[in-house]
């Protein structure tokens, strides 16, 4: 059991990692620092109950020096680093907050793939095992990028006469994140099966008793994003912010449906997808 909710709760670590990710997008003097405050204070958010989270199921299942210690205070040092960026905001010291976001969003990968890393099955070998932890990574990026145009999004209600370039900036890298990680899942899946052993017996498993969740996972999620993203990009060409910012909730839902079936897949076959 602690297994099946480890898979799922990474999500939140995930989209903690994510928006650090898409927050370095668009420019930082192209929007009011209230922007940054806002939106990093809800993906610190994320990061802290992630941490809540991990920490309690550690405890529970295998002690806070057990296995996942490692990866657990990773997370620690991503959350207070995130935590002290976003309190920085509200200062002037803009050579030391630029160091700590940088530190942050490195902290932030390395604790998100020592946690892919985790989850690693121990007969796992070869281009599967060195490459596992690269969808974790893709994922995050892509759910970070959807999030933080959302959030963009609503600012241009704040903000009225902000130029549009910050909002297309954030779409283009979430339809290029989007559009990697698909390859990056299938073509993970290519090399497992290419692997022998148990990677490709995961992968037979996948394509034949779960190929129901699998087509779920790949047509409810990366598929319908990006055509939602092309739609986001026509309307930006109106202009029409609000529109658009409508759109990014529909393509965060599918964005997430993915994530939760990709969870799923992770569980049922070990498989990073």
């Amino acid at each position: 059991m602690s297994r099946f909710s480890e898979c799922f709760f990474l999500v939140f670590g995930q989209l903690a990692v994510g928006g650090a990710i898409g927050l370095a997008v668009p420019p930082f003097r192209a929007l009011d620092r209230g922007f940054y405050r806002s939106s990093g204070g809800i993906f610190a958010g994320f990061a802290i109950a992630f941490v809540a989270a991990d920490g309690l199921l550690l405890w529970q299942g295998h002690g806070i020096y057990g296995r996942g210690s490692l990866a657990f205070a990773l997370w620690l040092a991503f959350t207070g680093l995130f935590v002290a960026y976003v309190a920085m905001l509200w200062g002037e010291r803009a050579r030391e907050r630029a160091r700590v976001f940088a530190a942050t969003l490195l902290s932030g990968l390395i604790a998100l793939a020592a946690s892919g890393i985790g989850f690693l099955p121990p007969a796992f070998h070869g281009p599967a095992a060195w490459l596992y932890p690269i969808p974790f990574v893709t994922a995050a990026a892509t759910l970070g990028a959807v999030a933080t145009g959302m959030l963009l999004g609503h600012w241009y209600l704040i903000d009225l006469g902000l130029s549009i370039e910050p909002l297309a900036r954030l779409l283009r890298f979430f339809m290029w994140a989007t559009l990697v990680h698909l390859l990056v899942l299938l073509g993970f899946l290519a090399v497992a099966a290419l692997t022998g052993g148990a990677p490709a017996a995961a992968a037979t498993d996948l394509v034949t008793n779960y190929r129901i969740l699998f087509l779920a996972r790949i047509l409810l999620g990366p598929v319908p994003a990006l055509a939602i993203g092309w739609l986001i990009h026509r309307t930006l060409q109106i202009p029409q912010t609000m529109a658009a910012t409508g759109l990014f909730y529909v393509a965060i839902l599918f964005v997430m449906v993915g994530e939760m079936l990709g969870r799923l897949v992770l569980y049922q076959t070990g498989l990073p997808l």
